[in-house]
């Protein structure tokens, strides 16, 4: 009976530790102090894609490494949904989770998202994307793009501040992210400072037009890039300018471009060769020093 309380607590232990939640910053998040709505979460919408929104206090869920595999890397996960909301399971959650049992720490970023006034968030990108509300959607997102990136940087800062408490290594920081959260996770591999360089930078299917892409640093970090060709919203040619940007610069680049996936596989199964982008990204990890090879 005592071994098995023992269990149950160490197990309880894990689950607290895993819903650990970091604010970001120290008051309201800098450029948006006049926010006061109220951050929602659900999955009431078309294909039950659990959501969170109206986001305006940044924070970082914490998910710690499996203790016998941890090398002290961490990644910051950034999830997608447009700029106007966080599919937080498929690309925050689900990938950490997996993560963390490969021993790199994961810290799912809420970053800030564009208010909206409903609670179908999935509806009302749908309307955003090519529907009656797109002018609106992109004035939205031309307005937010900057604060979520700017979250996204200080997201590596934090860590790296923290990196003693947190249990991780300052070196091996790195960031990947999904659509919109591919913009914030390829904007952190331009213009960075020693504070917020990441250690890697892995966009999938990421939003990342020219307007947003800088000049590749002669220390730019290493990066990886995963998309579909038959994405929806026609972003194979953002991964494939990103890969061809670290090429020209001879910096460490990998690129997985699969023929069937369409946009926001994540981390659902569909019995495609996408299934396996993460496997992927383990096996490149392991390259790069991150992870420990597969006993």
């Amino acid at each position: 009976m005592k071994q098995l309380i023992g269990i149950l607590l160490l197990l309880a232990g894990m689950a607290q530790a895993q819903q650990k939640e970091i604010r970001l910053y120290n008051g309201p998040a800098p450029g948006s102090e006049s926010w006061k709505w109220e951050e929602k979460r659900n999955n009431k919408n078309a294909i039950n894609l659990m959501t969170v929104f109206n986001v305006v206090n940044p924070t970082l869920t914490v998910f710690p490494a499996d203790p016998a595999l941890a090398t002290g890397a961490s990644v910051i996960i950034c999830p997608g949904g447009g700029f106007h909301f966080l599919s937080i399971n498929s690309e925050g959650n689900d990938a950490a989770t997996w993560l963390a049992k490969r021993g790199i720490t994961a810290f799912v970023l809420k970053y800030r998202t564009a208010h909206i006034n409903t609670d179908d968030p999935f509806a009302d990108m749908m309307a955003g994307i090519n529907g009656p509300r797109k002018a609106e959607w992109d004035a939205e997102n031309k307005a937010t793009i900057p604060l979520s990136v700017a979250d996204g940087k200080a997201a590596i800062a934090y860590v790296r501040q923290h990196a003693a408490e947190l249990g991780v290594a300052p070196d091996k920081i790195g960031i990947m992210g999904f659509s919109a959260g591919g913009t914030v996770t390829a904007s952190a591999a331009f213009g960075y400072t020693p504070e917020n360089r990441p250690a890697f930078v892995a966009p999938v299917y990421a939003y990342m037009p020219a307007s947003l892409r800088g000049t590749v640093a002669a220390d730019a970090p290493p990066l990886f890039v995963a998309c579909a060709s038959d994405d929806q919203l026609s972003l194979a040619p953002h991964s494939v300018e990103l890969y061809s940007q670290w090429l020209a610069a001879k910096r460490p680049a990998e690129l997985h471009l699969y023929e069937k996936g369409g946009h926001g596989f994540g981390m659902d199964k569909h019995n495609l060769p996408t299934d396996t982008w993460i496997d992927r990204f383990a096996d490149w990890l392991q390259l790069q020093g991150f992870i420990k090879a597969k006993q």
